[in-house]
């Protein structure tokens, strides 16, 4: 007796005309794959000192917490702070040109404060006067407004929405509540004055001071590369981002009010620079610009003029935000979308509508401080949005995946 005797019968070797064949649902379905062993050594950290991780991000969400709470407790002059800081930042390459071409170094700084100075509050003129105009011709669609208010109160109602959540949107289409609404803006001229002021004098101090920045950044460069390192990235990336965003936020503005005023709509001033602030929120600024020209398009020219609306902003606000925008900043900014969205809130309860306006800004301030600067946090980056070394990955595995089922179809075709 020999060994193959012993040898249990094997199973009889499946044909290859029944191993070529598949069968309908499970038509190229792939296996799914099983879950990955857990590792066993724990990750390498210098300097942990016997914390755990899960304590020490404890530990950074409540100091977190804390520092926000601070933020917000001197948000009056933390906000135009900021504003002034992100102006210079963005103004900064103008006044080395100046220099460079001959311009005294006083006269430079001086010169470029002032001009973007003057340039903020003329802007904020025009904001004020397109509101004082809104507010005058407001009383004239009492009524249109009092009978959208019930409309939508009553469809509402047929939709099941309690009767109090009803109450509150109707209040919304009150024309007493925008009137004081937009009175009180008008109104709080000290809050406004305080603002420039000190927007006027940061602009002044922050470019004198940022005149020694080249040089003390070459000389911490030796000690501090990585420091010197998140400090310029974050500015070319504040310079880049808001630069592109101000310059197509006017060509947005621009053609949203051109076509508002062709529509008949009314304020379109007011709606054209509510446009071009709201660009400067991601995600949710089209929104909120989006929805006065609805309103009172509707009640001038009704739910034709509604749909043009709609048309005009969607279309302009695909082209510029969705094609023109992230081609030229590119990976300047590097935040993912739901990060993106969380800073506006964030920063908007921090801040107030300075913060939703400088969101981006300030959350790259906060990555350059807690990432970049730290060799160690920045394998962080991929998660919180740069994503440039993880799409060629991905566009590598499908490559290969394609080229797998391809062999895979050749060798089928080849045994049929």
């Amino acid at each position: 007796m020999t060994d193959d005797d012993l040898t249990p019968d094997a199973p009889p070797p499946t044909a290859p005309a029944q191993e070529n064949r598949r069968r309908w649902p499970f038509r190229g379905r792939r296996p799914r794959p099983a879950a990955p062993d857990a590792p066993v050594d724990p990750d390498a950290e210098d300097g942990a000192g016997g914390v755990g991780r899960g304590l020490r991000i404890l530990l950074g969400l409540a100091a977190g917490v804390v520092i926000a709470f601070g933020m917000a407790a001197i948000g009056g002059i933390l906000a135009p702070t900021l504003l002034a800081l992100v102006l210079t930042i963005c103004a900064q390459p103008v006044r080395v040109w100046l220099e460079r071409h001959g311009t005294p170094q006083g006269l430079a700084t001086g010169a470029v404060g002032l001009t973007v100075f003057a340039l903020l509050a003329a802007f904020i003129g025009v904001l004020w006067v397109a509101v004082a105009q809104f507010v005058g011709m407001l009383p004239q669609y009492q009524p249109q407004l009092q009978a959208l208010g019930d409309q939508v109160a009553s469809w509402l109602q047929s939709i099941g929405v309690g009767p109090q959540q009803v109450q509150q949107i109707e209040a919304g289409f009150n024309p007493s509540t925008m009137l004081s609404f937009f009175s009180g803006l008008l109104g709080n001229a000290f809050g406004l004055i305080t603002l420039l002021v000190i927007v006027l004098t940061m602009l002044i101090l922050m470019p004198a001071d940022a005149a020694y920045t080249p040089t003390l950044l070459r000389e911490l460069k030796p000690m501090r590369p990585n420091l010197v390192f998140a400090v310029t990235g974050f500015a070319h990336s504040v310079r880049r981002y808001m630069v592109v965003t101000t310059l197509l936020g006017i060509v947005q503005g621009v053609i949203n009010g051109v076509a508002l005023w062709l529509l008949g709509v009314p304020a379109a001033l007011l709606w054209a620079i509510l446009s071009f602030l709201c660009s400067f929120i991601p995600n949710v600024g089209y929104f909120i610009a989006l929805v006065p020209p609805l309103v009172f398009g509707y009640l001038t020219g009704g739910w034709g003029t509604v749909v043009a609306v709609i048309i005009v902003y969607g279309v302009i606000n695909a082209i510029v935000q969705s094609v023109v925008q992230p081609k030229v900043v590119g990976n300047a900014v590097a935040l993912s979308q739901t990060l993106t969205f969380f800073s506006v809130l964030l920063w908007a309860v921090v801040l107030g509508p300075i913060g939703a306006i400088l969101a981006v800004p300030i959350t790259l301030l906060v990555r350059a401080v807690l990432v970049d600067a730290d060799p160690r946090s920045r394998l962080w980056r991929p998660i919180i949005g740069d994503l440039t070394h993880t799409r060629e990955v991905m566009k590598h595995e499908s490559d290969e995946r394609r080229a797998e089922r391809r062999q895979a179809h050749e060798d089928r075709s080849g045994r049929g």
